[in-house]
């Protein structure tokens, strides 16, 4: 009996490595299951349902590779109508607007992955999933250029105070002056959360001239000549531009309030295209009319309308040199593409292959093929002697197990076992049996 772990899962590599490792696993799973195009459950009975106006190569990938039952919606749904519409799911695909609940879930009997087609996971209830053994997919570096991007955009409009020349002009106003107008050159750009948006700003902001500084709660490698600060108050009060890049966690709800928005830099610009819940927007009004903060750029907001054409307020509207977009700091074409593309592949890479990685919930398993077998994934919560009872079950059965994968995370253990063709199905039904099993599923 052959036990091993994911070989991708202790291996530190770069971000540019792990798209490389990632694709590679791609393209060797397309070359090496093409003898295996079918799934133990007829592919026309899976079905896929896409939110929120996924990119089409996501449903491109999933046609190619056999599923014809896909459907795609425009917008997000409401709990109530999310959890009539998963009941007979198998994949789910999601952006940032839908709300994956404990509720949602619990409608979903047939669901086995959601694929979070956006950075994060926040929209989704990450322990209700675990607990039901749904595994979770995200897509956390394609659209971090166009992020970076804009912030660099942001940054010229802001300094040279655009916003309101623009106003201006469009009012019939001519009003050319340079006052208050400056370059991004020999300026310093303070970054709050350097992951893969912050540290690819940092090489963006650097190729202009900037000096770059920044804050991390973890230790982080600087990229060319970019340079750490111990506290977020070192930040502030050195960096002309501070731009956050950090997720949505208790520790950074209102990370940006009164209490630390006096130690800025007068002048200074602050640039949030991270989470809503970051910045306490009231507070950075009366710094922005105070004259004390010079500009703002913000793309999330604590409260956002379900739709488009939707009424939308917030108190930074109307002030001056503030820009203001409704939460497409990774919306472009070629960021969408690059999502569908990504994250369409790890559903398949699990629904097909059972490879969990890149997943928030189910242990992490990158597996080989076993030829002249057939592979069954089951999905337990984490106590002690349950692989003991699956390894004794299958023995006292005359079942022999040709390789076997198990990986543990703090709440669900995920193992995968390959049996020998003429007794899978009897394997199946005494796995089903087994104490602490949350889902069983043949895969081919």
């Amino acid at each position: 009996m052959q036990m091993i772990s994911g070989f991708f899962n202790r291996t530190n590599f770069k971000r540019v490595s792990k798209l490389r490792v990632l694709n590679f696993a791609l393209n060797l799973h397309k070359n090496t299951m093409s003898d295996k195009k079918q799934t133990s459950y007829p592919k026309e009975k899976i079905n896929i349902l896409l939110l929120e106006n996924i990119s089409d190569t996501a449903v491109q990938n999933f046609k190619r590779a056999g599923y014809a039952s896909v459907k795609k919606m425009g917008g997000a749904l409401s709990e109530e109508e999310l959890a009539k519409a998963v009941k007979d799911v198998h994949l789910l695909g999601i952006r940032s607007k839908t709300q994956i609940t404990a509720k949602v879930l619990e409608a979903a009997a047939k669901l086995q992955a959601i694929g979070c087609f956006c950075i994060g996971v926040n929209q989704v209830d990450l322990k209700a999933a675990t607990q039901k053994g749904v595994s979770v997919f995200n897509a956390p570096y394609s659209n971090t250029r166009s992020v970076a991007e804009l912030v660099i955009g942001l940054s010229i409009m802001l300094i040279r105070r655009i916003p309101d020349k623009n106003k201006a002009a469009h009012e019939g106003i001519w009003n050319k002056e340079a006052k208050g107008s400056y370059e991004l050159r020999g300026k310093t750009l303070g970054i709050i959360g350097y992951g893969n948006i912050g540290s690819q700003l940092s090489v963006l902001a650097e190729s202009l001239g900037m000096k770059v500084i920044f804050y991390d709660v973890q230790t982080k490698l600087p990229l060319g000549n970019a340079a750490a600060r111990d506290t977020l108050k070192e930040v502030f009060q050195e960096a002309d531009i501070v731009s956050l890049h950090v997720p949505e966690t208790n520790q950074t709800k209102n990370l940006i309030n009164k209490n630390n928005l006096k130690y800025f830099k007068k002048g200074a610009i602050l640039i949030n295209y991270a989470r809503g819940e970051v910045v306490e927007l009231e507070a950075l009004k009366q710094f922005i009319e105070d004259g004390h903060i010079g500009g703002a750029a913000i793309d999330v907001f604590p409260w956002e309308p379900e739709k488009n054409g939707d009424r939308f307020i917030t108190p930074l509207q109307g002030l001056s040199n503030v820009i203001l977009t409704p939460h497409i700091g990774g919306s472009t074409e070629e960021a969408q593409l690059n999502i569908g593309e990504d994250v369409s592949n790890k559903l398949l890479q699990y629904l097909e292959r059972g490879v969990t990685t890149g997943s928030h919930t189910v242990p992490e398993l990158a597996l080989p093929l076993q030829e002249g077998t057939h592979r069954i994934l089951h999905i337990h919560r984490n106590v002690p002697g349950v692989l003991s009872e699956i390894n004794t079950t299958l023995s006292n059965n005359k079942i022999n197990i040709l390789g076997q994968y198990l990986k543990t995370n703090d709440a669900i253990g995920y193992v995968v076992l390959d049996v020998n063709k003429n007794i899978s199905s009897n394997a199946l039904k005494l796995l089903k049996d087994v104490k602490e099993t949350i889902k069983v599923r043949l895969l081919y």
